[in-house]
């Protein structure tokens, strides 16, 4: 049978859900955001990536069409979207046997280990290029799985999910979240990977240390947002508890191997035995001012810095 839109029209109309609750939406939902992400030129290429944008655009459409019968995990429907026949996984190497296998993987962090990407039908992913034929399939997965959803669904296909979030934490200098904000996997990495670009961007791309700025063609550069307090232990998320800092420093600073003062001048770690023949030592960078950011919300905060200095500085850890 010819895979046109007809053919992926019914694909789509047909999906095996799981209806033990009532009928679980992971999959027309992730459909969506993938459908969404190809209009936005966020994917381009036929490898989907189990990436923020994506993880951001499922949970935006899970808060209008999900249900509280279920949760709101992705790795679930990217992983199992498989038996559907138009959509396939590329495993890492020594993970070859896993898309054929019984095994279910069932976390972000547990298909990032062993799926490098998905990818669709070479014909699904032609047809998606086209606005007509997304528009079509959208259509299709509103009137069979959300008959009541349509207008939010053309809505939301407007909203760069993850971009409106970072916007918005940018103005208001991020947030410290309660023990119970980031229940759920997928809302911890779309939040996190917020702060770090809303950290890198204010810092304009360059490292705060040393002044490093690498960026590619895509976009991508070589500097880290970096909390000063550890997320782990503050669940502070304020853009005043982050440095951009680039691969090197990110790691020294987190192993107290230098510190900042309250003048915002560099302390660096007398214990350090270093030979640089070709670069610029770290103790050469020993009383000079960082980098800061434009605005006085994001500029580090003297509790953060002086938490690092007593606590990491120097540590023995």
């Amino acid at each position: 049978m010819e895979k046109n839109i007809h053919f992926y029209s019914r694909a789509f109309s047909r999906l095996r859900v799981n209806r033990s609750k009532g009928m679980a939406p992971h999959k027309p939902i992730l459909l969506l955001s993938v459908i969404e992400l190809i209009g936005q030129e966020k994917i381009k290429q036929n490898q989907i990536f189990l990436s923020p944008e994506l993880i951001a655009s499922f949970l935006k459409f899970w808060s209008q069409l999900g249900t509280e019968s279920y949760r709101p995990d992705i790795a679930l429907p990217f992983f199992h979207m498989k038996s559907e026949g138009f959509w396939h996984l590329k495993a890492k190497p020594g993970f070859e046997a896993i898309p054929s296998s019984r095994i279910r993987l069932r976390t972000i962090a547990a298909l990032h280990d062993a799926i490098q990407y998905a990818f669709l039908d070479a014909e699904l992913f032609n047809l998606l290029q086209t606005p007509a034929a997304r528009t079509a399939l959208a259509n299709v997965l509103a009137m069979k799985w959300f008959p009541h959803g349509k207008t939010d669904i053309e809505r939301m296909l407007e909203i760069n999910s993850l971009q409106a979030l970072q916007d918005q934490l940018q103005r208001e200098g991020g947030v410290v979240y309660g023990p119970e904000d980031l229940k759920e996997e997928a809302e911890f990495v779309v939040r996190n990977t917020a702060f770090r670009r809303i950290v890198i961007s204010v810092y304009e791309h360059r490292c705060a240390f040393c002044g490093l700025q690498i960026i590619d063609p895509f976009g991508q550069g070589v500097v880290d947002g970096a909390h000063i307090m550890p997320f782990s232990k503050f669940r502070d998320d304020r853009i005043s508890n982050g440095l951009s800092l680039c691969k090197n420093h990110h790691w020294a600073f987190d192993r107290g191997w230098f510190s900042i003062d309250e003048g915002y001048k560099i302390l660096v770690s007398k214990s350090l035995r270093e030979e640089s023949p070709n670069a610029r030592p770290t103790s050469s960078f020993d009383r000079e001012r960082i980098l800061l950011p434009a605005k006085e919300i994001h500029v580090p905060r003297p509790d953060a810095l002086r938490w690092h200095r007593e606590n990491v500085f120097n540590s023995p850890g």
